[in-house]
């Protein structure tokens, strides 16, 4: 893809031209320090970016990289006890790597790539499953069980394997088969921020 050239910089707004590969929500990183930075409007091949990070000392000519993926949320074991930003930076982790300022540019997974978490399973193989469905559970505390599900992008399918053990966030706890494709599932999903959840019901406060 196209690298994008800074043209203007006003405050937390940025634009750039050269974006014609594009779309509204792309995540973008914004000079070589990497600011995060996310597309809220497109006009050809001009896009403006609002930078989630201080855009001093930014200015016209630098480069603007698109990673072709909206600004999306890690959902999974973790979540609950962790402690983030607005984007979800972990503030925690952070602050063990760089100090009590975060860097312009830092990126660190939101949530913990190497922790284990107790998986045990809710359905068996030749189960049918549609979107929604709980696969397992892990008790994240003492008051908070997790439940792991199939994902909202998969509308139905049947489960080929599930594992009962101690795992990581990305490894593969399930394996369902969809038409003709088997999918791999692990206990994180990354969803758009920009894109509602689905849901069966709402209760109220």
């Amino acid at each position: 893809m196209e690298v994008g050239r800074i043209i203007k910089v006003s405050g937390p707004l940025v634009v750039a031209d050269n974006m014609s590969g594009a779309r509204m929500y792309d995540l973008v990183r914004v000079s070589e320090s990497r600011l995060m930075g996310e597309i809220i409007e497109l006009q050809g091949g001009r896009a403006s970016i609002q930078v989630y990070e201080e855009t001093g000392g930014l200015g016209p000519g630098e480069p603007v990289y698109n990673t072709g993926t909206p600004l999306s949320v890690e959902l999974g074991p973790g979540l609950i006890e962790g402690i983030f930003d607005g984007v979800q930076r972990p503030l925690d982790i952070i602050q063990e790597q760089v100090g009590d300022y975060i860097t312009r540019g830092v990126e660190v997974p939101s949530l913990d790539r190497e922790r284990k978490w107790r998986f045990e399973p809710r359905v068996k193989p030749g189960d049918q499953v549609q979107a929604g469905d709980i696969l397992g559970t892990v008790q994240e505390s003492t008051l908070v069980e997790h439940r792991i599900m199939l994902p909202p992008t998969i509308s139905s399918g049947k489960v080929v394997e599930i594992f009962d053990g101690e795992f990581t966030i990305t490894e593969v706890i399930c394996r369902v088969e969809v038409g003709q494709e088997i999918m791999e599932l692990t206990m994180m999903q990354k969803w758009p921020i920009r894109q509602g959840r689905p849901y069966l019901q709402k209760l109220g406060p």
